[in-house]
């Protein structure tokens, strides 16, 4: 069986794809896998590192406001479906799967012509342009979240790596402290903005470092490959990185975390039973927000705005969650039970029947 996997741009699309490949992977050894995505975006660089061919397309963004690029789109758009067919024709694929993005509208729209099932998965709450689309040409529609309103829609969650969905965080709690240099009589906060960092984010929490190691409150502050930051050294421990590769140990480590709402972090995070303060990115369609208010409603998280977080809400709010710990365990049990942590097996058997079903997509 051949599978074509569309998606990219960033590690939204890209890490639920990667993720769905090694499913597909365990589920049948014998599968081939080809992923589409354009030369600028994380993919690039992920996919060929998971071992996996790489084709590009053209990236056709969708410009949010009238002018001269918007008037561009519909010629970008037919020469990246161009790419796309060329694609196909030579791969032959059984079926195309969709993580939205740009990669995703001229993948759906090469499939439709050459009539090879699609397969739709939505990341956010707040379906995109492009899965919009591709849902229309579709009965197999997968979304992340649980409201999430597109035709013939299934919620599957969203997939995740294993070593977070699998994760025992009790069983690696001694080796993620001793990792980061953490002490082990200390509750501790995980903050992170994403897989670039936040500005705001990292100058809201520095900027109650004082606050947060008087009320014997350590950090692991992950600030972002662009981000620097310098804050007073003393007993509470304060640690600073750029970037983590194993946040199986960096949740592992955490009490709580203060973080963006992005698809992928609410996941993790809700589903290793974290306890979290969500501030949603004030950009976009406000899909963020919308991400993280299921977990929020079921008890598992608090939700603050960007503009609300400063160094005095930080000071105030999050030292008296930190050093409650049966707060801090009812929420994270709260937050375990709203997002399946399987989302990967249930995606990848719904490819494999569409891709039997055939052309009865």
């Amino acid at each position: 069986m051949r599978v074509l996997l569309a998606g990219g741009g960033s590690a939204g699309h890209t890490s639920p794809l990667l993720a769905t490949a090694d499913a597909l992977r365990r589920l049948d050894p014998a599968v081939e896998i080809t992923c589409l995505g354009t030369r600028e975006g994380l993919e690039a660089r992920l996919v060929p590192e998971a071992g996996l061919p790489l084709e590009v397309v053209p990236r056709v963004p969708l410009p949010r406001k009238p002018g001269a690029d918007l008037l561009r789109v519909p010629a970008r758009l037919r020469a990246a479906r161009a790419t796309a067919l060329e694609v196909l024709d030579r791969v032959r694929p059984d079926v195309v799967v969709g993580f939205g993005g740009y990669v995703s509208v001229p993948a759906y729209l090469a499939a439709r012509r050459r009539g090879v099932p699609i397969v739709v998965h939505e990341g956010n709450t707040l379906p995109g342009v492009a899965n919009k689309l591709g849902a229309r040409m579709t009965r197999h529609v997968a979304t992340s979240f649980p409201d999430t309103e597109l035709p013939h829609a299934v919620f599957t969650g969203l997939p995740v790596r294993r070593m977070v969905s699998t994760m025992d965080r009790a069983a690696l709690r001694d080796e993620a402290l001793a990792t980061f240099g953490l002490r082990a009589d200390l509750p501790v906060l995980l903050v992170t903005g994403g897989s670039q960092g936040a500005a705001r984010i990292n100058a809201a929490v520095s900027g109650a470092a004082d606050a947060l190691a008087a009320a014997g409150v350590q950090v692991l502050h992950v600030v972002g490959p662009k981000h620097e930051l310098t804050v007073p050294s003393g007993d509470v421990p304060y640690v600073v990185v750029t970037y983590v590769d194993r946040m199986d140990l960096a949740y592992a480590a955490a009490d709580a975390v203060l973080c963006r709402a992005g698809s992928n972090t609410v996941t993790e995070v809700s589903g290793v039973g974290l306890p979290a303060v969500y501030v949603p990115l004030p950009i976009g369609n406000g899909e963020q927000a919308l991400n993280a208010r299921p977990v929020v409603d079921a008890g598992g998280g608090l939700l603050v705005a960007d503009g609300a977080l400063t160094p005095e809400w930080v000071a105030a709010s999050v030292p008296p969650l930190l050093t409650d710990r049966a707060r801090l365990d009812a929420m994270g049990t709260a937050a375990r039970g709203v997002i399946p942590l399987d989302a990967d097996d249930k995606l990848a058997r719904l490819v494999l029947d569409a891709a039997r079903a055939g052309g009865a997509s």
